[in-house]
């Protein structure tokens, strides 16, 4: 099963259950499947939830009492998808690391996320929010939700050019980008070291965070053959060594590719009159 199809079942589903607001009701998903929740306090740290289906047919689903609210609620809604989709478990990997989920848990994480943070609830809002991780920390407050879902999502409904960046142990391990970005081939390379020029990776190696400020695009897209500059907001977390970055173009529109330009300046301005002198080697540098 691929990524699309996941998404595509769970807008279903959500459709089914059809949440009218914000934070979405996790009992009316659990009984949308006929299930039942139990809240436990004897698990392990590092086991989250689980489910399994009784002889009866029903349900149960139960997830750690001692994790967070939003933790829970990711949870129940992961394990709302294994149900959904018939995907089997797999929980060999340690749960906060996304290097080692296994991929039937990252589609189902995917899920998760459309089932936390739906379309239809989720898109108004960020049509109203400031670009900035500020912004997604609100949202992820007002949906219940964790940042790194938040923010993949922020970054896939934003209308402007925009990306959310999330990196393990110095490496981007994966990147959800705008309509509009993804149209322009703007491409972060899975499992790429983080840019040293980057906010980002200044962060990690433990530089002062002073707030967004503004980076070369082509440090962070790869065969990147556009002009302008990004601008990064970032976050690095010690404890795991995770990294998350805002990037976005601080103009609606992503910049023209440099031949194009060149060819609307040419149009716009006429070549310039000919003196016999040569205009290379130049002694202006590029920024």
């Amino acid at each position: 099963m691929d990524e699309l199809t996941v998404v595509l079942k769970a807008r279903e589903f959500v459709n089914w259950a059809n949440p009218s607001e914000f934070p979405v009701s996790m009992q009316a998903y659990v009984g949308q499947i006929g299930g039942v929740l139990r809240i436990a306090t004897e698990l392990r740290p590092d086991e989250p939830g689980w489910s399994f289906q009784k002889p009866n047919g029903e349900y149960c689903i139960c997830v750690n009492g001692k994790d967070s609210p939003e933790r829970q609620r990711f949870t129940i809604c992961h394990e709302v998808a294994h149900i959904v989709t018939g995907l089997p478990s797999d929980h060999g990997g340690p749960a906060w690391s996304y290097a080692k989920r296994p991929p039937n848990e990252i589609l189902c994480d995917v899920f998760a996320s459309e089932l936390l943070l739906p379309y239809k609830l989720f898109k108004p809002k960020v049509a109203e929010a400031d670009v900035a991780l500020a912004a997604i920390d609100r949202l992820a407050g007002e949906f219940e939700a964790s940042v790194l879902a938040t923010g993949s999502r922020f970054a896939a409904f934003a209308d402007i050019p925009c990306a959310f960046v999330f990196a393990e142990g110095g490496k981007v391990r994966y990147c959800s980008r705008s309509t509009t970005l993804r149209a322009a081939n703007a491409w972060v390379a899975p499992r790429m070291d983080l840019p040293a020029a980057s906010l980002a990776g200044r962060c990690r190696g433990g530089a002062p965070n002073d707030g967004a400020e503004e980076v070369p695009a082509d440090i962070w897209f790869e065969d990147w053959s556009r002009e302008g500059t990004l601008i990064e907001d970032a976050r690095h977390n010690g404890r795991w060594d995770q990294t998350i970055a805002l990037l976005w173009f601080e103009d609606d529109d992503v910049p023209p590719p440099r031949e194009e330009r060149h060819h609307r300046e040419i149009e716009e301005f006429g070549l310039a009159e000919l003196d016999g002198v040569l205009p290379w080697p130049g002694k202006r540098r590029r920024r």
